[in-house]
């Protein structure tokens, strides 16, 4: 409501022909009853949102407690699950535990029997080796001392051929250089040139028997000679036989006797012409002698020995027996070959091998 002052200063004239604004209309007073039905409606209006409000919220919140409920619900089935999940799943791990347990325990039980097998074929195939071993060796130095004591390699050879063969048959890589070795020997061995014992042996065994029957150079006496092979002539010899008168034969026979009583023949060595009958007998003895201490001599390897009983042989030969004949010179001959073979000459050692098995036998 507007309020008008009391003193106006006067209006002019031409102040009075302007006309007056247009104020606008005053509204109409409110009345005191009117403002509180307002705020009653605008309370009313107030408490019926709030009520549609907490309506509205009361569901949201209704709703909500359903699907908390719901989930708390599900929520609790699954804890229930994974409850009885876990607990399989424990059960599970201890029964798989158990099992693993069990499991490494069979694994440590096979692992120790294979150990236990490993070494078990290790130690029989290391004791085969070993046995293996131990019979070559001592095949080797048997062989080797009848090498010796005979002068021949045919037992070393033999043995190592054995040895070689044995080797070969069990294809042992451990085992592979004393094969080797063996090998190396063998070779050796038949590259060398070894005296011919048994050989020699039986030459002298010949040459003894053949001084029985060589006669001596003071023998008397003339070979009987073969009788003459029948001819067509035969018949006019007897026929002339039958002819001669009886002192005719009887002249014969005497000149026959008197030819054989008679010998002319160049006498190169007399001491050997002039034995007695008995002497004879002991040169040819002493020769035979001579001959079986050289045969005894190679046996026992003494090569310095056999060559004199040989040399002076071959010298007696020549000098008290008869080496004309065609006996006489084969007999020489034979003397003079045994002479010449019965060099010294050293037996092939086997000091690869025997290395070789001592190796082995060490294990290395």
């Amino acid at each position: 409501m507007n309020a008008v002052p009391a003193d106006d200063p006067p209006v002019s004239p031409e102040a009075a022909r302007v006309p007056d604004p247009v104020l606008p209309e005053p509204s109409p007073p409110m009345r005191p009853g009117s403002a509180s039905a307002g705020w009653s409606r605008g309370v009313a209006a107030l408490a019926v949102i709030g009520a549609v409000g907490s309506v509205t919220l009361w569901w949201q919140l209704d709703q909500i407690r359903e699907q908390l409920a719901r989930q708390t619900a599900d929520s609790g089935s699954q804890a229930v699950e994974a409850r009885a999940a876990s607990k399989q799943a424990e059960e599970l791990a201890r029964e798989t535990a158990a099992k693993l347990a069990v499991t490494d325990a069979k694994l440590a039980e096979v692992a120790l029997q294979r150990s236990q097998l490993e070494e078990l074929m290790q130690s029989l195939s290391r004791s085969r080796d070993e046995n293996l071993v131990v019979d070559i060796e001592s095949a080797l130095r048997l062989a080797q001392q009848q090498s010796q004591l005979t002068g021949s390699v045919q037992p070393l050879m033999a043995a190592l051929k054995s040895a070689e063969q044995r080797l070969a048959k069990v294809a042992q890589p451990r085992l592979a250089p004393l094969q080797r070795a063996v090998g190396r020997d063998i070779e050796r061995i038949k590259a060398s040139a070894v005296i011919d014992t048994p050989g020699l042996l039986m030459k002298l065994d010949e040459l003894v028997r053949a001084v029985d029957a060589l006669p001596l150079l003071n023998a008397v006496g003339v070979t009987p000679a073969k009788p003459p092979a029948p001819s067509a002539e035969a018949p006019s010899s007897w026929a002339r036989a039958i002819s001669m008168t009886w002192w005719e034969r009887v002249l014969g026979d005497i000149w026959d006797d008197a030819l054989s009583l008679i010998r002319v023949s160049r006498i190169d060595r007399p001491e050997a012409s002039l034995l007695t009958p008995e002497q004879s007998y002991f040169v040819r003895e002493n020769m035979k002698l001579r001959l079986l201490n050289a045969r005894l001599g190679l046996m026992a390897r003494q090569f310095e020995a056999v060559h004199a009983d040989l040399a002076q042989a071959v010298a007696d030969l020549s000098k008290y027996f008869d080496t004309q004949g065609r006996a006489g010179q084969s007999t020489l001959a034979l003397a003079r070959e045994v002479l010449a073979q019965s060099r010294q000459t050293e037996l092939p050692r086997i000091d690869d091998t025997l290395a070789a098995l001592t190796t082995a036998a060490a294990g290395r």
